[in-house]
Protein backbone atom coordinates (compact mmCIF):
# COMPACT_ATOMS: atom_id res chain seq x y z
CA UNK A 1 0.00 0.00 0.00
CA UNK A 2 1.48 3.69 -0.85
CA UNK A 3 1.52 5.92 1.71
CA UNK A 4 0.31 9.18 1.55
CA UNK A 5 2.17 11.81 -0.09
CA UNK A 6 2.10 13.94 3.12
CA UNK A 7 2.88 11.03 5.30
CA UNK A 8 6.03 10.79 3.46
CA UNK A 9 7.21 13.94 4.24
CA UNK A 10 6.29 13.46 7.79
CA UNK A 11 8.22 10.64 7.90
CA UNK A 12 11.30 12.07 5.90
CA UNK A 13 11.14 14.75 8.19
CA UNK A 14 11.22 12.91 10.89
CA UNK A 15 14.07 10.24 9.97
CA UNK A 16 15.89 13.75 9.23
CA UNK A 17 15.13 14.98 12.45
CA UNK A 18 16.53 12.03 14.41
CA UNK A 19 19.74 12.11 12.02
CA UNK A 20 20.49 15.51 13.05
CA UNK A 21 19.76 14.62 16.68
CA UNK A 22 22.00 11.33 16.64
CA UNK A 23 25.10 13.71 15.05
CA UNK A 24 24.47 16.38 17.68
CA UNK A 25 24.51 13.87 20.83
CA UNK A 26 27.39 12.20 18.82
CA UNK A 27 29.33 15.05 18.87
CA UNK A 28 28.27 16.71 22.74
CA UNK A 29 29.51 13.15 23.61
CA UNK A 30 32.91 12.75 22.11
CA UNK A 31 33.71 16.73 23.01
CA UNK A 32 32.65 15.84 26.82
CA UNK A 33 35.05 12.41 26.67
CA UNK A 34 38.35 13.25 25.41
CA UNK A 35 41.27 10.75 25.42
CA UNK A 36 43.04 10.41 28.57
CA UNK A 37 44.99 8.48 31.28
CA UNK A 38 44.54 8.78 34.58
CA UNK A 39 47.38 7.85 37.59
CA UNK A 40 45.16 7.65 40.70
CA UNK A 41 45.27 8.24 44.30
CA UNK A 42 49.20 9.88 44.50
CA UNK A 43 49.58 10.48 48.55
CA UNK A 44 51.23 13.86 48.90
CA UNK A 45 50.85 13.64 52.65
CA UNK A 46 49.08 11.75 55.52
CA UNK A 47 47.34 13.69 57.89
CA UNK A 48 45.05 12.15 60.85
CA UNK A 49 45.65 8.47 60.34
CA UNK A 50 44.16 9.52 56.63
CA UNK A 51 46.09 9.48 53.19
CA UNK A 52 45.42 12.61 51.03
CA UNK A 53 45.75 12.01 47.33
CA UNK A 54 45.58 13.55 44.21
CA UNK A 55 44.59 11.80 40.50
CA UNK A 56 46.62 13.19 37.03
CA UNK A 57 44.74 13.22 34.38
CA UNK A 58 47.05 13.59 31.44
CA UNK A 59 45.92 14.36 27.71
CA UNK A 60 46.43 12.94 24.79
CA UNK A 61 48.31 15.57 23.56
CA UNK A 62 49.76 17.46 26.39
CA UNK A 63 50.60 20.91 26.18
CA UNK A 64 53.13 20.99 29.22
CA UNK A 65 51.40 23.12 31.39
CA UNK A 66 49.62 21.60 34.39
CA UNK A 67 46.41 22.92 36.54
CA UNK A 68 45.69 21.88 39.69
CA UNK A 69 41.68 21.65 40.41
CA UNK A 70 40.76 21.91 44.08
CA UNK A 71 38.36 18.84 44.12
CA UNK A 72 36.33 20.81 47.19
CA UNK A 73 32.29 22.17 48.13
CA UNK A 74 31.67 23.31 51.56
CA UNK A 75 35.33 22.76 52.47
CA UNK A 76 35.07 19.05 51.79
CA UNK A 77 36.58 16.64 49.53
CA UNK A 78 36.51 13.13 47.87
CA UNK A 79 37.86 11.75 45.12
CA UNK A 80 35.83 11.82 41.82
CA UNK A 81 33.68 14.13 43.59
CA UNK A 82 34.36 16.15 40.03
CA UNK A 83 32.95 14.18 37.04
CA UNK A 84 35.79 13.26 34.49
CA UNK A 85 33.37 15.35 31.75
CA UNK A 86 33.42 18.31 33.53
CA UNK A 87 37.03 18.59 33.31
CA UNK A 88 36.69 17.91 29.34
CA UNK A 89 37.28 21.74 28.09
CA UNK A 90 40.56 21.55 29.31
CA UNK A 91 41.72 18.04 28.73
CA UNK A 92 40.69 19.23 25.32
CA UNK A 93 42.97 22.43 25.59
CA UNK A 94 46.08 20.00 26.38
CA UNK A 95 46.32 20.94 30.10
CA UNK A 96 47.69 17.80 32.45
CA UNK A 97 45.15 17.90 35.64
CA UNK A 98 45.82 17.28 38.84
CA UNK A 99 42.67 16.73 40.96
CA UNK A 100 43.77 17.32 44.62
CA UNK A 101 41.44 16.32 47.43
CA UNK A 102 42.25 17.76 51.02
CA UNK A 103 40.95 16.61 54.83
CA UNK A 104 37.11 17.46 54.91
CA UNK A 105 35.59 19.92 57.76
CA UNK A 106 34.63 19.55 60.89
CA UNK A 107 37.36 16.91 60.96
CA UNK A 108 39.81 19.19 59.58
CA UNK A 109 40.17 22.94 59.55
CA UNK A 110 40.08 25.17 57.08
CA UNK A 111 43.62 26.51 58.55
CA UNK A 112 44.77 22.35 57.75
CA UNK A 113 43.06 22.44 54.45
CA UNK A 114 44.99 25.34 53.06
CA UNK A 115 48.11 24.37 54.37
CA UNK A 116 47.31 21.02 52.67
CA UNK A 117 46.64 21.86 49.03
CA UNK A 118 50.19 24.09 49.59
CA UNK A 119 51.50 21.21 50.07
CA UNK A 120 49.98 19.42 47.30
CA UNK A 121 51.66 22.39 45.25
CA UNK A 122 55.08 21.69 46.00
CA UNK A 123 54.92 17.65 45.57
CA UNK A 124 53.29 18.36 42.29
CA UNK A 125 56.29 21.03 41.27
CA UNK A 126 59.14 18.37 42.78
CA UNK A 127 57.25 16.14 40.10
CA UNK A 128 56.24 17.56 37.42
CA UNK A 129 58.62 16.65 35.29
CA UNK A 130 57.82 13.06 35.51
CA UNK A 131 54.44 14.21 34.79
CA UNK A 132 55.31 16.08 31.50
CA UNK A 133 54.84 19.47 32.94
CA UNK A 134 56.79 22.24 33.23
CA UNK A 135 56.87 23.07 37.20
CA UNK A 136 56.98 26.74 36.07
CA UNK A 137 53.44 26.59 34.68
CA UNK A 138 50.78 25.53 37.27
CA UNK A 139 47.67 27.19 37.52
CA UNK A 140 44.40 26.10 39.70
CA UNK A 141 40.83 26.07 39.52
CA UNK A 142 38.39 25.67 41.38
CA UNK A 143 34.74 26.53 42.82
CA UNK A 144 33.03 27.97 45.70
CA UNK A 145 35.18 26.65 48.46
CA UNK A 146 37.21 24.84 45.99
CA UNK A 147 37.87 28.63 44.60
CA UNK A 148 38.68 29.72 48.04
CA UNK A 149 41.60 27.61 48.36
CA UNK A 150 42.83 28.19 45.05
CA UNK A 151 42.62 31.90 45.72
CA UNK A 152 44.51 30.97 48.98
CA UNK A 153 47.36 29.80 46.49
CA UNK A 154 47.27 32.67 44.64
CA UNK A 155 47.95 35.06 47.42
CA UNK A 156 49.83 32.98 50.04
CA UNK A 157 51.78 30.29 48.18
CA UNK A 158 55.23 31.24 47.56
CA UNK A 159 58.67 30.02 48.59
CA UNK A 160 59.85 26.78 50.38
CA UNK A 161 62.27 26.29 53.49
CA UNK A 162 65.69 25.88 51.31
CA UNK A 163 66.96 24.39 54.74
CA UNK A 164 64.28 21.24 55.03
CA UNK A 165 65.09 17.99 55.28
CA UNK A 166 62.03 16.95 52.84
CA UNK A 167 62.97 18.08 49.27
CA UNK A 168 59.38 18.56 48.44
CA UNK A 169 59.32 21.51 51.16
CA UNK A 170 61.88 23.31 49.52
CA UNK A 171 59.65 23.97 46.35
CA UNK A 172 57.40 26.88 45.71
CA UNK A 173 53.59 26.87 46.10
CA UNK A 174 53.22 29.36 44.02
CA UNK A 175 50.51 29.53 40.94
CA UNK A 176 51.56 31.35 37.85
CA UNK A 177 47.61 31.85 37.08
CA UNK A 178 44.34 30.81 38.90
CA UNK A 179 40.40 30.53 37.20
CA UNK A 180 37.56 30.29 39.62
CA UNK A 181 33.88 29.98 40.25
CA UNK A 182 32.15 32.49 43.14
CA UNK A 183 35.32 32.11 45.70
CA UNK A 184 34.77 33.23 48.99
CA UNK A 185 37.01 36.28 49.57
CA UNK A 186 36.40 38.11 52.91
CA UNK A 187 35.05 36.16 55.91
CA UNK A 188 35.05 38.90 57.94
CA UNK A 189 32.58 40.75 55.77
CA UNK A 190 30.25 38.45 54.67
CA UNK A 191 27.52 41.01 53.72
CA UNK A 192 24.52 39.76 52.16
CA UNK A 193 25.10 35.92 52.47
CA UNK A 194 22.96 33.60 53.82
CA UNK A 195 25.74 32.21 55.61
CA UNK A 196 26.12 35.89 57.71
CA UNK A 197 25.63 35.66 61.46
CA UNK A 198 24.85 39.00 61.91
CA UNK A 199 27.22 39.62 64.71
CA UNK A 200 31.23 39.27 62.73
CA UNK A 201 31.38 35.97 63.57
CA UNK A 202 31.99 32.96 61.04
CA UNK A 203 29.84 31.44 58.21
CA UNK A 204 26.93 29.71 60.37
CA UNK A 205 27.08 26.45 58.75
CA UNK A 206 30.82 25.86 58.65
CA UNK A 207 31.87 27.44 62.55
CA UNK A 208 33.43 24.12 63.44
CA UNK A 209 35.22 24.22 60.15
CA UNK A 210 37.66 27.34 61.82
CA UNK A 211 37.91 25.31 64.69
CA UNK A 212 37.11 25.40 68.47
CA UNK A 213 38.22 29.00 69.14
CA UNK A 214 36.21 30.66 66.24
CA UNK A 215 32.78 31.47 68.56
CA UNK A 216 35.44 33.84 69.97
CA UNK A 217 35.23 37.13 68.02
CA UNK A 218 38.35 38.19 69.16
CA UNK A 219 40.01 35.21 68.09
CA UNK A 220 37.94 34.80 64.87
CA UNK A 221 38.92 38.59 63.39
CA UNK A 222 42.80 36.71 63.30
CA UNK A 223 41.19 33.23 61.98
CA UNK A 224 39.08 35.27 59.55
CA UNK A 225 41.74 37.66 58.36
CA UNK A 226 44.18 35.01 57.86
CA UNK A 227 42.09 32.86 55.82
CA UNK A 228 40.42 35.53 53.69
CA UNK A 229 42.13 35.78 50.17
CA UNK A 230 41.54 39.46 49.99
CA UNK A 231 43.57 40.62 52.87
CA UNK A 232 46.86 39.00 50.78
CA UNK A 233 46.89 40.09 47.44
CA UNK A 234 50.41 41.99 46.53
CA UNK A 235 52.11 42.96 43.55
CA UNK A 236 53.02 39.26 43.29
CA UNK A 237 49.31 37.97 42.62
CA UNK A 238 49.58 35.58 39.64
CA UNK A 239 46.49 35.94 36.32
CA UNK A 240 43.15 35.60 38.28
CA UNK A 241 40.06 34.92 36.13
CA UNK A 242 36.47 34.74 38.36
CA UNK A 243 33.38 33.98 37.17
CA UNK A 244 30.44 34.62 39.43
CA UNK A 245 26.57 34.72 39.58
CA UNK A 246 25.02 37.79 39.91
CA UNK A 247 22.07 36.45 42.16
CA UNK A 248 24.26 34.42 44.57
CA UNK A 249 23.06 34.22 47.93
CA UNK A 250 25.33 32.23 49.27
CA UNK A 251 28.70 33.96 48.03
CA UNK A 252 27.46 37.00 46.94
CA UNK A 253 29.08 39.15 44.14
CA UNK A 254 30.53 41.49 46.26
CA UNK A 255 32.48 38.96 46.99
CA UNK A 256 34.51 38.83 44.19
CA UNK A 257 33.82 42.72 43.28
CA UNK A 258 35.60 43.20 46.31
CA UNK A 259 38.43 41.16 45.42
CA UNK A 260 39.13 42.17 41.97
CA UNK A 261 38.95 46.01 42.56
CA UNK A 262 41.68 45.62 45.28
CA UNK A 263 43.76 43.68 42.71
CA UNK A 264 43.33 46.56 40.06
CA UNK A 265 44.34 49.02 42.75
CA UNK A 266 47.40 47.04 42.44
CA UNK A 267 47.69 46.90 38.75
CA UNK A 268 47.21 42.88 38.65
CA UNK A 269 45.89 41.28 35.57
CA UNK A 270 42.29 40.08 36.84
CA UNK A 271 39.21 39.69 35.25
CA UNK A 272 35.74 39.19 36.45
CA UNK A 273 32.76 37.48 34.74
CA UNK A 274 29.21 37.89 35.73
CA UNK A 275 26.66 35.78 34.93
CA UNK A 276 23.48 37.78 35.49
CA UNK A 277 20.65 35.97 37.21
CA UNK A 278 22.59 32.69 38.03
CA UNK A 279 23.06 31.34 41.36
CA UNK A 280 25.35 29.47 43.35
CA UNK A 281 25.68 27.65 40.31
CA UNK A 282 24.21 26.80 36.76
CA UNK A 283 23.48 23.70 34.39
CA UNK A 284 25.84 25.52 31.21
CA UNK A 285 28.53 26.05 33.94
CA UNK A 286 30.69 23.65 31.92
CA UNK A 287 30.85 25.99 28.86
CA UNK A 288 32.34 28.65 31.25
CA UNK A 289 35.38 26.28 31.85
CA UNK A 290 35.91 27.30 28.27
CA UNK A 291 37.37 30.38 29.41
CA UNK A 292 39.74 28.69 32.43
CA UNK A 293 41.19 27.55 29.48
CA UNK A 294 41.50 30.33 27.61
CA UNK A 295 42.23 32.32 30.57
CA UNK A 296 45.21 29.56 31.00
CA UNK A 297 45.84 29.35 27.15
CA UNK A 298 46.91 32.77 28.24
CA UNK A 299 48.97 33.01 30.88
CA UNK A 300 50.55 29.43 30.64
CA UNK A 301 51.51 28.95 27.18
CA UNK A 302 54.29 30.29 25.57
CA UNK A 303 52.83 31.83 22.20
CA UNK A 304 54.07 29.68 19.21
CA UNK A 305 57.09 30.98 17.66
Amino acid sequence: MRLPRWLRWVLAAALGLAAVVAVVVGAAWWWLHPAFERTGAVVYTRSKGRDLSFDVLRPAHPNGAGVIVMVSGRWQSRRGAIPDVVMAPLLRRGYTLFAVTHGSQPEFTVMEMVSEVQRAVRFIRHRARSYGVDPNRLGVAGGSSGGHLGLMLATRGGPGRANAADPVERESSAVQAAAVFYPPTDLLNLGASTENPGNGGPPKSFVKAFGPNSTNLAVWKIIGREMSPIYHISSNLPPVLIIHGGADTLVPLDQSERFVGRARQLGRPIELVVRPGKRHGWPTMILDLRLFADWFDRWLVPPAK
